[in-house]
């Protein structure tokens, strides 16, 4: 089935929610097809935390009587082996949407790309939302918060076009074509219309990287013509780099290459409250993959149940107003939002000290109160 809007990636609720106001995500998807009443959804959860959030949205999921099926794959950005790469690439194929964890690629490892950047270009799920607000309950220095950073996902400095001409010297090649700007940028132009945003900024180094970054603004710009309506703005990465965290509530859509998405996108976080709330997906014409807004994998904390899987269950919350199962998606974020409020349950990087298990415990009984 086609659908030219997709993913109200948060309710309509009262209750402040990170993210677009009436948030849908503008693109030509193809949407799975139930089973039995059901949808099968590929899990991915990761390295690091990624089973310990992955298994508080499955407890969710069963207490709401949530129709999704788990396909779950486990490939490890740690392994030599891509086999599990392969089979979740097929996964993804065949169920067209799936909920992912990080998957971790260590900074010494030669040879071997990113699985993360690779299911990206593989899958072509070009554009990468994430949510940034400030959440009520959560203590920041700044208020006022409402930003969507929209990332282009499968060019750029992310190309992987790496060589050695001679010993000592790399030759890096970022890749910009205006066929993949023109595409981000209507997105980014498509959501902030039908999400009742005002303004867009574009996110460039153009003063420097005249050609590559220049062709990125130019595209934006020019496809802000089609958008009379919409205020459009750019704005140098390392300047917004600075205002986003002098005066952030100046942001509204941002629109930005792969590496000063990757960039912004973790200043968000920390304005709001860290990677441990930050929701998030990548899509594509055909595919939707869900994760944290923030690639932390956690390996630091993996197996101590601190992690917060706050994150990964909003992206699953996104995950089910995507399929159309907004009632179940509402409870959810609704639930999870009324435990941050209240301050009671909260996890170590909230400088708390509850656990994983206490915040989904925490979260399970707020459903069923709701009930």
């Amino acid at each position: 089935m086609l659908r030219n809007t997709i993913t109200k990636s948060l309710s309509r609720s009262p209750i402040p929610l990170v993210g677009a106001r009436n948030a849908s995500i503008a693109a030509d998807i193809f949407l799975p097809l139930k089973y039995g009443g059901k949808y099968t959804v590929t899990l991915i959860p990761g390295d690091g935390i990624g089973a310990e959030v992955t298994e508080s949205v499955k407890q969710i999921f069963k207490a709401d009587n949530v129709p999704v099926e788990w396909e779950q794959v486990d490939v490890s950005g740690l392994g030599a082996s891509t086999d599990g790469f392969k089979e979740s690439v097929a996964s993804l194929k065949k169920n067209k949407v799936g909920l992912k964890g990080i998957l971790h690629t260590p900074v010494e490892r030669s040879g071997h790309s990113s699985f993360n950047v690779a299911l990206r270009q593989e899958l072509d799920i070009f554009a990468s939302l994430v949510l940034i607000k400030n959440i009520p309950g959560v203590e920041t220095r700044h208020s006022g918060i409402d930003m969507c950073l929209i990332r282009e996902n499968t060019e750029g400095e992310y190309s992987g076009l790496e060589h050695q001409s001679v010993p000592g010297v790399v030759e890096s090649l970022k890749i910009i074509t205006k066929y993949k700007s023109e595409r981000i940028s209507r997105f980014a132009f498509e959501f902030a219309l039908k999400n009742n945003r005002e303004r867009v900024t574009v996110v460039h180094k153009a003063n420097i990287m005249k050609l590559a970054d220049g062709l990125f603004r130019k595209t934006v710009q020019d496809m802000a013509a089609e958008y009379p309506t919409l205020k459009t703005n750019d704005m140098i990465v390392d300047n917004a780099s600075m205002q986003a965290v002098s005066y952030p509530q100046q942001f509204d859509v941002l629109v930005l290459p792969n590496l000063y998405g990757s960039i912004l996108s973790n200043i968000g976080a920390g304005l709001v409250g860290g990677p441990g709330l930050i929701p998030g997906c990548n899509m594509g014409r055909e595919i939707a993959v869900f994760e944290p807004g923030c690639r932390h994998v956690g390996l630091d904390i993996k197996g101590r149940n601190q992690a917060n899987p706050t994150a990964l269950i909003l992206s699953a919350s996104m995950m089910l107003r995507h399929l159309g199962l907004d009632s179940h998606a509402n409870r959810i974020s609704k639930a999870v939002y009324a435990v941050l409020a209240e301050g009671k349950v909260k996890t170590p990087d909230l400088k708390g000290t509850s656990t994983t298990s206490e915040f989904t415990k925490a979260t399970l009984d707020k459903m069923e109160s709701m009930l």
